[in-house]
């Protein structure tokens, strides 16, 4: 990968200190086994550095072509792959999904009477195209909490009184047993957590989203996001499991354990995404490299092409980008639980987290710049104001537990020089 901070607009004296805060912070303590760093900025790479231990059992160090589960980094794709099909005509945001998914069309919202006792009532609207796009819903994790089932960052993945014996991090790494059509089947039982478009709760809803998919383009999830996205992109090493002649690029994922001390949680030689799962999870499924996580926001930075392919329409991207909770106020004040970055002034739009600005964060950066993150702690943000793109990638369990987003935010952009 050519590496031009010049040409990027950045300084390459200020961006050697990502990599000291880094290994300082983070390395040599042994907080982390490894991590990766890209910064792009006007079309060029500005920085990409590969420090620490892919796989600290066999001593192998992070290379630039490692592959790392990426967890919800995935919805951002699952968005773009709807959105695709949107352009082709087949639905408008406000439709109702059970259009599609006529299992969907009875749904019930739980809520309590005056007298504070539970009743099941009949959603105000259907749930809509735009709320599973934006985790305003009423789906919750629920559906995928039994016995065998995929947990792609589920509230119990967030750092917590559970880490030290691995109990919120092991959902994350066992095989799925069911398939999206059986997500849906399981949905259709649930009631919904509140009425659609009230409130935010991080949830199922962008692999209902995977299962639209399907339905509409009459696909497989992971044939259409091979066929529209992965190859048109060349984003060759992303996909849902890892095949045996790139097992040894494949990264170990690491816990938080017993003392803070980090200890392995899943070896790549016995991982399950040594083999394809039974459900092709949009929420969280996919695993990838940098070089190709690049391709996909450098495609969304130029409003919807790459290297002469186009994904999407730029109208189509700004709808994606923009803030679309009611009255576009911020994810603090409609947001229940859980959620991969700060709720202080930021909004939601359709799969990604949209900046309010630093003012309201508290973190230097753009207005409208978006971004989101996964529960093995990797991150990427767009900044289209400053025609940047950073993405982080790193393999440990439980998200949140360092602030890696805004401390790599305050460096990056201390780097601009112009």
């Amino acid at each position: 990968m050519k590496i031009d901070a010049d040409a990027a607009g950045l300084d390459e004296t200020r961006l050697a200190r990502l990599d000291d805060h880094l290994v300082r912070r983070y390395l040599e303590p042994g907080k982390i086994a490894g991590c990766q760093v890209l910064v792009a900025r006007n079309g060029h790479v500005g920085h990409f550095r590969s420090l620490g231990a892919a796989d600290r059992e066999r001593d192998k160090p992070v290379a630039d072509d490692t592959i790392f589960r990426i967890f919800s980094m995935t919805k951002p794709i699952t968005g773009v792959a709807l959105l695709s099909l949107y352009e082709q005509g087949h639905f408008q945001l406000n439709d109702p999904i059970h259009r599609f998914l006529p299992e969907l069309a009875d749904l019930k919202v739980r809520e309590r009477d005056d007298n504070g006792e539970p009743r099941l009532v009949d959603p105000h609207r259907p749930v809509s195209v735009r709320d599973v796009l934006m985790h305003t819903s009423g789906f919750g994790y629920d559906a995928l909490l039994g016995p065998g089932s995929i947990l792609t960052d589920a509230p119990a993945g967030r750092a917590g009184a559970e880490t030290d014996d691995g109990a919120s991090v092991s959902g994350f790494l066992r095989p799925s047993t069911f398939s999206l059509a059986d997500l849906i089947s399981r949905l259709a039982e649930r009631p919904l957590h509140f009425h659609p478009g009230t409130r935010w709760l991080y949830s199922v809803s962008t692999d209902v989203c995977s299962r639209l998919v399907e339905v509409i383009s009459g696909q497989p999830f992971d044939e259409y996001l091979r066929t529209t996205l992965f190859e048109p992109l060349g984003m060759h090493d992303t996909g849902f499991s890892v095949p045996d002649d790139k097992i040894d690029r494949f990264a170990a994922m690491y816990r938080r354990g017993r003392g803070k001390v980090l200890t392995l949680a899943e070896d790549p030689y016995s991982s399950r995404f040594r083999t394809p799962p039974a459900m092709l999870s949009g929420g969280g499924g996919l695993v990838s490299t940098t070089a190709d996580y690049l391709r996909f926001c450098q495609m969304l930075l130029n409003g919807g092409e790459l290297d002469g392919v186009r994904i999407l329409g730029r109208k189509t991207v700004e709808a994606m980008t923009l803030n679309h909770l009611p009255g576009g106020v911020a994810l603090s004040e409609v947001a229940r639980g859980y959620g991969e970055v700060g709720f202080n002034g930021m909004g939601f739009g359709l799969t990604v987290a949209v900046s309010q600005g630093p003012a309201a964060t508290g973190v230097v950066g753009s207005a409208g710049s978006y971004s989101w993150g996964g529960a093995a702690s990797t991150i990427f943000w767009i900044d289209p104001i400053e025609d940047l793109i950073t993405v982080f990638m790193v393999q440990f369990l439980p998200s949140g537990t360092f602030d890696f987003r805004s401390q790599l935010q305050t460096l990056v952009y201390a780097a601009l020089t112009d």
